[in-house]
């Protein structure tokens, strides 16, 4: 295996056209003393674009009904269902609420209320757990903020094909004036932002699957520490097939970092990437979570659960 390398540069990627120039907002950042973000804010089009997939998820949420092939696991403690893409985190609830509602046993209904135990994007599918009772969601939501639960996702990119096998990248994490999640530098973890939040850490392995279709492709291991913005002047068009591992618990932190390294997910407007492909319009991002692994809030034992894929990951 060839030696990792540092590479503190930024990598190309390609964006919408924003809503205010990327350098307007770095320059009024600088200006005000407040960190600059790396990547982009939001692109025009993304406004319209997200009404128009919440009045759909809206629609879609209310006619849900949780099938048996959605079940992925369930004791008397928690539920681990398969979500799909386009469906709000809490229909499930009521959706399990409806279908079998939790046993009373000996406590009140407070005690066994349904919980969310993590949280998934609207557009995001894959494995989310939900705990029968306070008690376990306690444990489970502590094991999930501690980092104890190990996750990894799926996704398809559209960009430059990665000259990287694997990579590790780091950089800050927080919103910008504009009320956008945003990458910031390594450096500026810390410091203070517009809205009175701090920069926090953020962290992502990633590993290439495939390229165009192509499996085993050649490529180094590479380690990614942010410190200059990222490069907007370029647009590949080859199709990345990605595994990610988030080693820290933020918002749209795989969305942003596929972003920053050239990469955007398909779909993902908010973070430039393309709404249509090959002649079809996608009405959602093609991120997916296909494993968690955690040791059970009641009995301790190793657990282990892995989704089914979505078809764009089988093709």
């Amino acid at each position: 295996m060839p030696p990792r390398t540092a590479l503190p540069v930024p990598l190309p990627f390609k964006t919408l056209a924003p809503t205010i120039s990327h350098r307007s907002q770095a320059m009024a950042a600088a200006a005000s003393g407040f960190p600059t973000p790396m990547t982009p804010p939001y692109p025009a089009i993304s406004k319209d674009v997200e009404l128009r997939r919440a009045m759909t998820a809206a629609a879609r949420s209310g006619a849900y009904e949780l099938g048996a092939g959605d079940v992925v696991f369930e004791d008397e403690s928690m539920v681990v269902v398969n979500k799909p893409s386009g469906i709000y985190c809490e229909t499930l609830l009521k959706t399990l609420s409806d279908k079998a509602p939790p046993p009373s046993g000996n406590g009140t209904s407070e005690d066994n209320a349904l919980h969310l135990a993590n949280r998934l994007d609207r557009d995001t599918s894959g494995l989310m757990v939900i705990t029968k009772s306070n008690k376990v969601a306690a444990k489970l939501v502590k094991a999930f903020t501690d980092h104890k639960v190990k996750k990894s996702y799926i996704a398809l990119c559209i960009g430059h094909a990665p000259k990287w096998k694997k990579l590790t990248i780091s950089s800050g994490h927080g919103r910008s004036k504009f009320g956008a999640w945003r990458v910031y530098s390594k450096s500026d973890v810390g410091r203070t932002l517009p809205g009175g939040s701090m920069v926090k850490d953020m962290m992502t392995c990633f590993e290439v699957l495939s390229i165009n279709g192509q499996k085993n492709n050649p490529g180094d291991d590479l380690d990614v520490t942010v410190e200059s913005k990222a490069d907007e002047s370029g647009f590949g068009k080859d199709e990345i097939l990605i595994r990610a591992w988030p080693q820290s618990g933020r918002t749209h932190q795989i969305r942003l970092h596929c972003q920053y390294l050239g990469i955007p997910i398909r779909g993902d407007v908010k973070y430039g990437g393309v709404i249509e492909w090959k002649g079809i319009e996608f009405d959602f991002h093609a991120l997916h979570a296909e494993n968690l692994a955690f040791d059970h809030p009641v009995s301790g034992l190793p657990l282990c659960f892995r989704s089914p894929l979505p078809l764009w990951a089988k093709e």
